[in-house]
């Protein structure tokens, strides 16, 4: 099978495409044709080694196909099935996904509908379900709630800025440029702070008329954690689900006690605790794109070959949505 494989740690650059084994089929998995990989920060770090990962690697945790084989034990799911995957539960055995085969624990496949593509299940699988827990584990969204979503015309942020907004909050988004801005106000965003123009602090006092943030959704990290301290409100709450910009620096516990301020992390497995949970909360993300309401983000389709330019994309933030590798068999 043709895969990307990473063979030393570094830049871009390290990403080949070259044939590598087939994978077999174990108990209790099934083997996929994949049909498209989702690419994500999270493949960005094992590649700069960030994450300590076994070398030569296939990088990829996301992805969507049809079931090729099943495996010994396995019981919900049949050959010919459409699946997409996410790294769920704990487990890291959705690795691999940049290639033509991959092999998915029965466990972290979840049935993709018939009317949504498999380059939307991909673009869709993770972020919406880190979107689910983030709209509804972490903080009561109601109407009139301010929510303030970083990176908000990315893939994550899209996804974000429409569930808060069906949720009736007041979602204030931070992008780079104006056309970033004007994806997440399509995706249900009311305000846009462009953070290379403005204080992004200071213009979300002005926005909320000094009242403050009651929720911020941070997937950037270094360059935003500690100042969304400034522009929070009374008992306001920040949730760091991500560090697209590099580990924040550490903060003192004193800083909270003036506002009441609650800080959280977040990561996806903590959520999806039994196959119950799994199937439940994917086929609520899929409900609403079937819907409408839950729009894809903006799916950027790149083959195989390309995976370095999409890393390239990825990290020099040059990208809107979802950026999706696709692979023919």
């Amino acid at each position: 099978m043709r895969a990307v494989v990473v063979d030393e740690t570094g830049d871009p650059s390290v990403l080949k495409v070259r044939e590598a084994n087939d994978p077999k089929v174990g108990p209790g998995q099934a083997r996929v044709q994949v049909a498209a990989a989702g690419v994500n920060f999270a493949d960005v770090v094992m590649r700069r080694g960030f994450i300590p990962s076994p070398l030569p690697m296939i990088p990829g945790v996301e992805g969507a196909g049809v079931i090729e084989s099943i495996g010994e034990g396995v019981t919900s799911l049949s050959v010919g099935d459409r699946v997409a995957w996410a790294p769920v539960m704990g487990g890291d055995g959705t690795v691999g996904s940049y290639a033509e085969l991959k092999c998915v624990d029965e466990g972290s496949l979840i049935p993709v509908p018939d009317s949504v593509s498999l380059e939307t299940a991909a673009a869709v699988m993770l972020q919406g379900l880190t979107a689910h827990y983030l709209v509804h584990d972490k903080k009561k969204i109601e109407p009139g709630t301010t929510v303030l979503i970083h990176a908000a015309a990315g893939g994550m942020g899209l996804l974000l800025c429409g569930w808060m907004k069906r949720l009736g909050a007041r979602v204030i988004g931070t992008t780079s440029t104006e056309k970033k801005a004007a994806f997440a106000r399509e995706a249900g965003a009311d305000e846009i702070i462009l953070y290379n123009e403005e204080d992004f602090v200071e213009r979300a006092l002005e926005l909320t008329e000094a009242h403050g943030i009651d929720y911020v959704v941070d997937g950037v990290g270094k360059t935003t954690f500690a100042r969304n301290l400034e522009c929070m409100a009374s008992q306001g709450h920040i949730c760091l689900y991500g560090m697209a910009s590099g580990p924040p620096d550490p903060i003192s516990p004193l800083l909270l006690l003036p506002k009441a301020v609650c800080i959280s992390g977040g990561m996806m497995t903590n959520f999806l605790r039994s196959r119950d949970e799994v199937l439940r909360k994917g086929a609520e993300v899929f409900a609403g794109v079937e819907a409408g309401w839950l729009a894809p983000p903006q799916i950027t389709t790149l083959p195989l070959e390309d995976a370095a330019r999409a890393h390239e994309m990825l990290e020099d933030r040059s990208s809107v949505g979802k950026l999706v590798l696709t692979i023919e068999g």
